[in-house]
């Protein structure tokens, strides 16, 4: 039996005993990637629906600079949060410095310019279909878009989906801002790359199969969500 087929082994006893250390990092991940989701939504939808709406001088170049974020690398954004919580920096009186909540902060400000750009494409997508209507109706710039969101919330939800699909997946910016602490802020993506450079191969290997696992399943619940209705009532059937 090669080193593969051996740490391939034991990855799997150690999925399948529920083994403590592995489904710790594996619930820290899940928690951390799902707050700074829902954070970075908060925003991002906002954002993305006013960008859709909004006409002022310089709009486009605001929207190209958004969609230039899209390509921002994970560790740019961990060097900057750095900066910022660490004890000289402008936020260093937080002290969260090496914690879950950093990670948290990093990771929100990572997808934010996803989650706005591809709101901002759904809104303006919508309006040339249906936003005449709610115009008609009274309804504001804003509050349009808004709405049309809320009536688009499969799509929506698809364009989170995806912004936890990266959360969950990137390295840079937690290993900077999260110091990859065991037991406190160590997730799957830097137990991953730290467990590898030590030669705990079967940690590390079952971390990768449960990580692909989990963005497996995020991508088979986007392509469920990009399902017709007509599509959810056959496949119930």
């Amino acid at each position: 039996m090669n080193a593969f087929e051996e740490s391939l082994g034991l990855a799997l006893q150690m999925i399948g005993g529920a083994d403590p250390a592995l489904w710790s990092i594996v619930g820290l991940s899940l928690r951390v990637s799902a707050t700074a989701c829902a954070l970075g939504a908060g925003v991002g939808l906002l954002l993305g629906a006013w960008l859709a709406v909004a006409r002022f001088p310089g709009h486009a170049l605001v929207v190209g600079l958004g969609n230039t974020l899209l390509a921002l690398p994970s560790v740019v954004v961990g060097l900057v949060v750095y900066l910022l919580l660490s004890r000289s920096g402008p936020l260093g009186s937080w002290g969260i410095l090496f914690t879950p909540a950093a990670m948290v902060v990093a990771q929100s400000i990572l997808v934010v310019p996803l989650i706005a750009a591809l709101s901002r494409q759904l809104v303006e997508d919508a309006l040339r279909e249906g936003g005449d209507e709610l115009r008609a109706m009274g309804a504001g710039r804003l509050l349009t878009a808004l709405l049309l969101l809320v009536h688009e919330r499969l799509a929506v939800l698809t364009v989170l989906l995806t912004a936890f699909g990266r959360a969950i997946a990137e390295v840079g910016a937690v290993m900077i801002v999260g110091g990859n602490i065991d037991g406190v802020t160590r997730v799957m993506t830097t137990a991953i790359a730290l467990e590898t450079s030590k030669g705990d191969l079967p940690l590390a290997l079952a971390l990768g199969v449960v990580l692909l696992g989990v963005v497996a399943l995020v991508n088979v619940a986007v392509g469920l969500t990009r399902r017709s209705p007509s599509a959810w009532v056959g496949a119930a059937a």
